[in-house]
């Protein structure tokens, strides 16, 4: 009987033994508790990827624009989830050259370049090129290169036009009034925007200087003649400076063909000099680009009449999204492929559209649509 029980013990140990055994090595787990639920995710998850950097290089401070297109673009692409460096090389070529290396070096995926001198990036860009870098333009073509991928821009052919058509306007060219007598300014010389917008404007203006409605009493026609390095405006204001004393001591100016806000406002101040903005000797048509505040202050005071701005908002946008689309793989946003030569190749680009300013429009398009406050422009 001892043995029997004996038996019956050791037999009832092994079989709960081998239920044991089964269980472990051929059940599914309970996945139905919270803690069980929850120890499956961490397993599987994996740390999130660090974003893609975003080198943005633009060309100054000085220019307001320019601090505006940067922070824009800073804002832009942090929200779709990018990392950015932001760096302004101050109109010297060799530091934007560094700058450029720099992001290069630390593992930028892309660059974002406002160009000082556009001709001057080759070397760098093939570095770039090489480690994979995607390379968009901004505002400002790069050029003898083919490492440049996009280039994102307002039609600057067209901010040409509108800046001649302010004058025309203004003085009733269409009316057939006339002779005025004009003076023409361009931009900087190593920027090619500066050509579209003097070619541009000249589209429009040759038709009443041909036919002797308009007259450029120094004779000083064409980007050669008229070209103002680096955009600054005191070398604007002493051309304007040496135009007055040689030309119009016993003449009236009329009209300024000036294609950005920091020329012109150089304009003023050497026509302010000599007297104008007085009753005697009202202002003449003076045109601008960017609408800039002293600017949009001038010409609530009645010193600048006109100006072109380009909504670098809607300019950071259109960057950002054809760099997200493009390292996505995705079909890049572009609506010009002829426009713009950079000596190799035509850039795939993409224009914004400006618009012309004045006194009547300037609250409505400025104002109204967050680009300033009033109290900015007090």
């Amino acid at each position: 009987m001892k043995h029997s029980k004996l038996f019956l013990v050791l037999l009832a140990l092994l079989t709960a033994m081998f239920i044991t055994a089964c269980s472990s090595s051929g059940a599914e787990p309970d996945t139905s508790s919270d803690t069980a639920a929850d120890t499956s995710t961490e397993a599987v998850s994996e740390p999130a990827e660090e974003a893609p950097l975003v080198g943005i290089s633009m060309p100054t401070k000085s220019s307001s624009r320019w601090i505006s297109d940067g922070e824009s673009m800073v804002k832009v692409f942090t929200e779709l989830g990018y990392r950015t460096d932001l760096q302004f090389a101050e109109d010297d070529i060799p530091n934007q050259l560094a700058q450029i290396e720099n992001m290069v070096t630390q593992g930028a995926k892309v660059l974002i370049i406002a160009a000082i001198d556009g001709s001057t990036l080759s070397d760098i860009l093939q570095k770039a090129h090489d480690q994979g870098v995607l390379v968009v333009a901004y505002d400002r073509l790069i050029t003898k290169t083919e490492n440049v991928d996009y280039y994102v821009t307002f039609d600057n052919f067209q901010v040409g036009v509108l800046q001649a058509s302010q004058i025309e306007t203004a003085l009733g060219l269409k009316d057939g009034n006339g002779p005025f007598n004009i003076e023409l300014f361009g931009g900087s010389p190593d920027d090619t925007n500066a050509f579209y917008f003097y070619d541009g404007a000249m589209s429009v203006l040759q038709p009443y200087i041909d036919n002797g409605q308009l007259v450029v009493q120094s004779g000083q026609m064409g980007m050669d003649k008229v070209s103002t390095l680096r955009w600054d405006g005191a070398v604007a204001q002493s051309r304007m400076d040496n135009l007055l004393s040689a030309y119009y001591t016993d003449k009236r100016v009329d009209a300024v063909l000036a294609p950005y806000d920091g020329l012109s406002r150089g304009i003023i101040s050497s026509l302010k000099g000599v007297g104008y903005g007085s009753e005697d000797q009202p202002w003449p048509v003076i045109t601008g680009q960017d609408a800039e505040v002293a600017s949009i202050k001038q010409m609530i005071a009645g010193e600048q009449m006109f100006t072109v701005f380009k909504d670098t908002r809607e300019l950071a946008k259109q960057a950002a999204t054809m760099v997200d689309s493009a390292l996505k793989g995705e079909e890049v946003p572009i609506n010009d492929t002829s426009t713009y030569n950079n000596e190799v190749k035509v850039v795939p680009s993409f224009l914004l559209i400006p618009y012309s300013v004045d006194i009547n429009n300037y609250a409505e398009i400025l104002v109204d649509s967050g680009y300033y406050t009033e109290d900015q422009l007090k």
